[in-house]
């Protein structure tokens, strides 16, 4: 058997290729599905299976497109309500391909449609080779219970907690165990940085698995959950629909400078994609910078939200290709257009240009000391929670989408994270929404931290 794993690092997604005989099946695939059809054609396979996980809240998938350009059939736990043609299955439903084969455990809990799939290399053993977990099990976590629009997180910890125990840990140790995120997930919250791992190993070492009772499962499980995007139940919904090819997308309009300054005057919204220094340095007043170095999609999800629509700045072609194709993957299709001759081109009109200030934490630290600025930290509760400058004020970034921080906007700002990546993303956020003077914290706590200066832990309180 051939079997493949596909890490798309921006939303810490894993997808699967497993072939026998000529006969593949592809599970999870991400929007973009080129990719597949490469590495089936490399391997001399058809994709004939294609296997859903669940209705996945943090990507949108491209099965459906995936099934149009190949003829596969789609499969779906009974519980999806899709309305693509696909095979709703059970328990117990197996596929073979080839000299291997594909049995379903129901497993909700995660969500209430979540199955996982049993691998059985027929050429190596009749005993199951491997469990593909989608989000039910990860690597050091279990999926959080708080997707479905239909259930209590109570009742999907229940559910999850019945689906770990008397499905998954049935399963013999050496059975290999390959989820559908890892590390940096918002579907967990204690995911390890490996790409996948056994049954015995996550018995013996993954938290959620070591909790005894039912009871107690489901009140860790429910404490203290990471923020759910918004845009995590439209993403499942259109899911259940099936998106449409990429292929269907218009191509991006080129707006001038001038129309772009009428634009932003109406209201508009402008995504600066380049590198946080590069917009740092200069950027076109008023706009938001989400790099694309990052977890780009993800974050436009959260803070931007579906409905966004905003003409992308970028440094280069090559950045306004990538930045379209991840938001895409991510459910963020209708883009106004994109700045022409980017920001040179805005300077060249006569335009002018806004700046952020960036400091050093021992600058930092010697403002502080001297009263002359207030600190805003914007990591997540977790993060906080481990350690924190006394002083700082904490609302995280997944809370922008709702409201900037009620801290005082004409007063010097110093914005950190955990290393400079969201705080520019917060910088950019605070500016627009009028605050007169942002600075961005260089290295962020991590370089606080390495400098040796006082932290506290404790619990925060919003402001």
């Amino acid at each position: 058997m051939y079997f493949e794993q596909f890490y798309l690092g921006c939303l810490a997604h894993a997808s699967y290729l497993l072939a026998s005989e000529g006969e593949a099946v592809v599970v999870d695939p991400q929007r973009d599905v080129e990719l597949y059809l490469k590495a089936a054609a490399e391997h001399g396979v058809k994709i004939r299976h294609i296997f859903e996980s669940h209705l996945h809240a943090d990507f949108v998938s491209g099965h459906r497109e995936l099934a149009a350009r190949t003829g596969a059939t789609i499969y779906m736990g009974a519980q999806a309500g899709a309305t693509f043609p696909h095979v709703p299955v059970r328990d117990g439903f197996e596929l073979k391909f080839g000299k291997a084969s594909i049995r379903v455990l129901e497993t909700p809990g995660h969500t209430p449609e979540s199955i996982c799939l049993v691998v059985t290399d027929e050429e190596k053993s009749a005993a199951p080779w491997g469990v593909l977990t989608g989000d039910t099990l990860f690597i050091g976590d279990v999926g959080r219970p708080d997707l479905s629009p239909r259930h209590s997180p109570a009742q999907l910890a229940g559910l999850l907690y019945d689906s770990l125990h008397d499905k998954l840990l049935t399963l013999a140790d050496n059975v290999l165990v390959y989820p559908a995120h890892g590390a940096g997930s918002l579907c967990g919250k204690n995911m390890r940085a490996e790409r996948s791992s056994t049954i015995g190993t996550e018995r013996l070492t993954n938290y959620a698995l070591q909790i005894k009772s039912r009871e107690e499962f489901v009140t860790q499980l429910t404490s203290h959950l990471p923020a759910r995007p918004e845009y995590f139940l439209k993403d499942a919904e259109i899911n259940r629909t099936g998106a449409a090819a990429l292929s269907d997308l218009p191509p991006l309009r080129a707006i001038a400078p001038a129309a772009l300054k009428t634009m932003l005057s109406a209201g508009e919204m402008a995504l600066d994609v380049r590198p946080g220094d590069e917009f740092a340095a200069g950027h076109v007043p008023g706009s938001v910078n989400i790099a694309l170095g990052g977890q780009f999609a993800s974050w436009a999800g959260t803070v931007l939200g579906l409905s966004a629509h905003p003409v992308l700045i970028a440094g280069s072609d090559a950045q306004l290709e990538e930045a379209r194709l991840r938001l895409t993957r991510v459910g963020i299709e209708v883009l106004d257009g994109y700045l022409d001759g980017g920001v040179a081109a805005w300077k060249q009109a006569g335009f002018p240009v806004a700046t952020i200030s960036q400091m050093t934490a021992g600058e930092l630290d010697a403002r502080l000391k001297a009263h002359e600025v207030q600190v805003l930290d914007v990591r997540r509760e977790p993060e906080w929670d481990a350690g924190h400058i006394e002083s700082a004020t904490w609302w995280p970034l997944d809370n922008f989408r709702v409201s900037p921080p009620e801290i005082d906007q004409d007063a010097p700002i110093a914005v950190h994270c955990k290393g400079g990546y969201r705080s520019m993303i917060a910088s950019s956020l605070l500016q627009r929404a009028g605050f007169k003077h942002v600075i961005n914290v260089i290295g962020g706590f991590d370089a606080w931290q390495q400098a040796k200066l006082p932290t506290m832990s404790a619990k925060p309180v919003e402001v």
